[in-house]
């Protein structure tokens, strides 16, 4: 039976252990993640997201019949 994890726990989880083994100054951290969330709701933000969609189909192809 397959166990569901939630995406927020993963991404806890992938940064907590970015976090510990690259060991990144603290103020890069937080310029990050004000940089991101500005972004997210700035003009870029259909941009980025067509950029990171096309980005996944070209990793993960899905095959059409």
């Amino acid at each position: 039976m397959p166990e569901s994890v939630p995406f927020w726990f993963a991404i806890a989880v992938v940064g907590y252990l970015g976090y510990k083994l690259a060991r990144p100054p603290m103020w890069l951290v937080i310029v990050l993640l004000i940089a991101g969330f500005l972004l997210a709701n700035s003009f870029l933000a259909p941009v980025i997201e067509s950029g990171t969609t096309t980005g996944v189909s070209v990793v993960t192809p899905t095959t059409q019949p």
